[in-house]
């Protein structure tokens, strides 16, 4: 495993250079500055993350994420069809603090974990998925549905090996990147995500890196994935390509106060920084729609009555 991290390690590190770089070498595109009002602005940070603190320039900026998805406005559409994972546990390889979040990273060189049907047309191939959260349980999901929040959000990140021959270069085009995104929700405890959750303390601080093996991410997902919504979007991080079809899942996962305590145990800072920080609010502000449809593999009106738990927790 020595030798894997040696190589990926430095590889991840100048994944961002790298894009940003080729990004600028890009043709010229219009560029707007980064909305850092959030409709959450509400709920004051105690911390902001040093990635948005500054102005960023992004490209284009018409078809940024994340953002609410109102329920009422969004678009049936009857052609939208059943995912199809295909993840094999084998190829899990890792888990990296890149002092933003966590990143469960995957062996994509070949097509062993593949995501396929729903919105999309072509095969893409599983490369990492990481979560977003709060400092509390009141916050911490990057999209929200018709404004509810949620802990936590966890993101499964896939590039489209049939157009595309890297990660790299998939990241920087149109339809290069399906992203699933599901939410958490606090209630009982998520065996499946045990496993991961006794590996965090081990990557604490930032650019720590532990090997991670035969981890099936199926096991984070609902026991429904056929209602989903889809929508264009763009990466929640730089570059902030918008490169992404996000597809977000209708259905929450569970996961108890005591897993999503571990996540908030990480830290931002490596151990030779002298003031360490928190890895919480992990997550970028919402960005306008601007004119965007949400489609939905469901009928949106054909809702569940809202069950006794929900109401307590909306009153």
């Amino acid at each position: 495993m020595v030798t894997l991290s040696s190589v990926i390690r430095p590889l991840a590190s100048n994944l961002n250079r790298q894009l940003v770089r080729h990004a600028k070498s890009q043709r010229i595109t219009p560029v707007r500055t980064c909305n850092l009002t959030a409709c959450s602005s509400k709920y004051v940070l105690s911390q902001m993350h040093p990635m948005w603190q500054g102005p960023l320039t992004i490209p284009g900026g018409e078809r940024q994420s994340p953002i609410d998805i109102v329920v009422r406005k969004s678009i049936f559409d009857s052609e939208l069809k059943p995912l199809v994972t295909d993840y094999d546990p084998h190829t899990c390889q890792q888990i990296w603090n890149n002092g933003y979040s966590f990143l469960v990273e995957y062996d994509d060189t070949t097509d062993k974990s593949t995501l396929k049907g729903g919105p999309l047309q072509d095969k893409f191939r599983l490369c990492q998925f990481h979560f977003h959260w709060g400092e509390s349980n009141a916050w911490g999901s990057e999209h929200t549905v018709d404004r509810r929040l949620f802990p936590a959000e966890l993101h499964l990140v896939h590039w489209n090996s049939d157009k595309y021959s890297l990660f790299e270069e998939a990241v920087m085009e149109d339809n290069g990147l399906a992203v699933i995104g599901v939410f958490l929700k606090v209630g009982k405890r998520h065996e499946g995500l045990q496993k991961l959750v006794d590996a965090l303390p081990a990557i604490r601080h930032k650019d720590s890196i532990v090997e991670f093996t035969r981890f099936d991410p199926v096991c984070l997902l609902p026991s429904n994935t056929d209602d989903y919504w889809t929508y264009h979007g763009s990466l929640t991080t730089p570059p902030l390509t918008e490169s992404v079809t996000w597809i977000i899942m209708k259905q929450h996962v569970e996961v108890s106060h005591d897993q999503l305590a571990v996540f908030r145990s990480l830290l931002f800072t490596s151990a030779e920084e002298d003031v360490q920080k928190s890895m919480v609010n992990n997550f970028r502000v919402q960005q306008s729609l601007c004119g965007r449809t949400v489609r939905s593999s469901f009928t949106p009106f054909l809702q569940e009555a809202p069950s006794a738990e929900d109401d307590k927790h909306t009153h």
